[in-house]
């Protein structure tokens, strides 16, 4: 089922929202938010993907990327493959209290769609929106670094740690990102 959100450029910048059947919260833990650094880093460093801005939210993650030499769809598509397979892994042989939930919300989903084997954990869409002006690069930019704050999970987009926003403090950060030029704004 198409959802009209296609990567129809390849070479183009995207925003981009990648998110977890049935809304689970899988993120809340740092092993699985560990898992996506890892695996955006292996795709930077392997694939060519550039990150521009990025935060990881409890059940979904939002990107500003670009597939720079690399197929985007093709890297988004190897990039869920091994997350989902990682994640499955440590749900089951980690000390995991939703163990059981978990794995039934990621068969009972897996059940929907015939090119799953036993488990989905990502939605089979991506909510790709090609950037197509500065105005919204900066809009994006700001929405992805304040989603923390607008869940209320800190009060400062660059106090949390998997976005970033701390890049763009020039803080420390768990993921290297491409810094876009941009107006900074003051609240």
């Amino acid at each position: 089922m198409t959802t009209g959100y296609q990567i129809k450029d390849q070479e183009a910048a995207y925003y981009l929202t990648l998110q977890i059947v049935h809304w689970a919260d899988i993120f809340t833990r740092k092993i699985y938010r560990d898992i996506v650094i890892d695996s955006l880093k292996y795709c930077q460093e392997n694939k060519g993907l550039e990150i521009y801005a990025y935060v990881i939210m409890s059940n979904h993650i939002h990107l500003l990327a670009r597939g720079g030499n690399s197929n985007l769809s093709d890297v988004l598509r190897d990039f869920k493959r091994h997350t989902s397979k990682r994640i499955i892994e440590a749900v089951q042989q980690k000390e995991e209290s939703r163990r059981e939930w978990l794995l039934m919300i990621f068969r009972y989903a897996a059940r929907k769609h015939q090119r799953n084997n036993q488990y989905q954990v990502w939605t089979h869409e991506n909510r790709a929106v090609e950037v197509y002006s500065n105005n919204f690069i900066e809009q994006k930019v700001n929405y992805i670094h304040n989603n923390p704050v607008v869940a209320g999970i800190v009060a400062n987009a660059e106090d949390y740690l998997y976005s970033s926003a701390r890049n763009y403090a020039d803080l420390e950060s768990v993921l290297d990102v491409i810094q876009v030029s941009r107006r900074w704004k003051t609240y």
